[in-house]
C-alpha cells in the first residue's frame, strides 16, 4: 500500500501525519480513505481539543499519487468515484471535524495540499514552503468542490492563477494574500506549532467545537458535483498529461 496517514495523540492534542516516502507525502487512494477515518475518528472524540495536520521529512503534501492515475483516471465513472468518494470524504470529513486543525506547512504543498491546507482553520507555513495547483500541465482540472474550497480559502484570484497560470507562489505571498497566518524561518516551525497547539488545548473544548459550528454554518462548505464535470476521463489531453508525467517528459498537448 503506497503511502499512510498516521495518527498520534498526547492527551489533549493529535498530531496527523501525511506519509508518502520518496513522493514527497503525495496522496494515494488509500491515503484519503485513511484520512476520512482519522477525521472522522477524531470529530467523534470528547478528549482531543486540537490536531496538528503535517507532512512526513519536510514536505507538507505535494499533490496526488499521479503513479496510481492510470488504474482509474480514465474512466468517467471511476474518476467520479475517486474525487466524490475518495478525495471529497477525506477532505469533508475535515471539513466536518469540530476539533480545531492546525497546518503545519513545509516543502511543497501543492495541489492535494492546497486542498488539505484549505480545510484546516489555522495555517502557519516554513518560510521555504511552496504552494500551487500546476495540474493543467497534466491535462486535467480541478474537480468542481475542491475548486470551490480552494477558492473560498485561498481567494478567487489566487485559485485563478494557480489553475489556470500554473501559478507556484512562495509563503511570504500566500501570507500577504490571506491563505497563511503566519510565516516563520525555517526549523522554527515544530517548536512554533506546539506552542500554539497548547495553548488551544487549554481554553475551553466546547467554546471551541461551537465556534467551529457557528462559523461553519456561515460558509456554505456543500458544493454539488456538477453534471459532466468529469465527462475529460477519457481525453486525449487527460492521458497524454499523465503518461507524460510518469516517463519524466514534457507533455505534448
Amino acid at each position: 500500500m503506497a503511502g499512510q496517514v498516521h495518527l498520534d495523540i498526547d492527551g489533549p492534542l493529535a498530531r496527523v501525519t501525511l506519509s508518502n516516502p520518496g513522493k514527497f507525502n503525495a496522496m494515494s487512494r488509500a491515503m484519503w480513505r485513511e484520512l476520512k477515518t482519522v477525521f472522522e475518528d477524531l470529530h467523534g472524540s470528547v478528549d482531543v481539543r486540537c490536531v496538528i495536520v503535517a507532512g512526513e521529512g519536510g514536505h507538507f503534501c505535494a499533490g496526488g499519487d499521479i503513479a496510481e492515475y492510470p488504474d482509474f483516471r480514465f474512466d468517467e465513472v471511476a474518476l467520479r468515484d475517486f474525487h466524490e468518494g475518495d478525495v471529497w470524504g477525506g477532505l469533508g470529513a475535515m471539513l466536518a471535524c469540530d476539533v480545531p486543525l492546525l497546518a503545519q506547512i513545509e516543502g511543497n504543498c501543492m495541489g492535494a495540499g492546497v486542498e488539505i491546507a484549505s480545510c484546516c482553520d489555522i495555517r502557519v507555513a516554513a518560510s521555504a514552503a511552496r504552494f500551487g495547483a500546476p495540474i493543467a500541465r497534466l491535462g486535467f482540472p480541478m474537480a468542481p468542490r475542491e475548486a470551490a474550497l480552494v477558492a473560498r480559502e485561498a481567494g478567487a484570484a489566487t485559485a485563478r492563477e494557480m489553475l489556470l497560470e500554473a501559478a507556484v507562489f512562495d509563503a511570504a505571498e500566500m501570507k500577504a494574500r490571506g491563505f497563511l497566518s503566519t510565516v516563520l524561518p525555517d526549523g522554527t516551525l515544530t517548536t512554533a506549532l506546539l506552542a500554539r497547539a497548547q495553548r488551544i488545548c487549554a481554553l475551553s473544548p466546547q467554546a471551541a467545537r461551537l465556534n467551529k459550528q457557528a462559523l461553519r454554518a456561515t460558509q456554505g462548505h456543500a458544493v454539488a458535483e456538477s453534471d459532466g464535470a468529469y465527462r475529460y476521463a477519457d481525453s486525449a489531453e487527460h492521458r497524454e498529461g499523465i503518461a507524460a508525467f510518469i516517463a519524466k517528459r514534457p507533455p505534448v498537448f
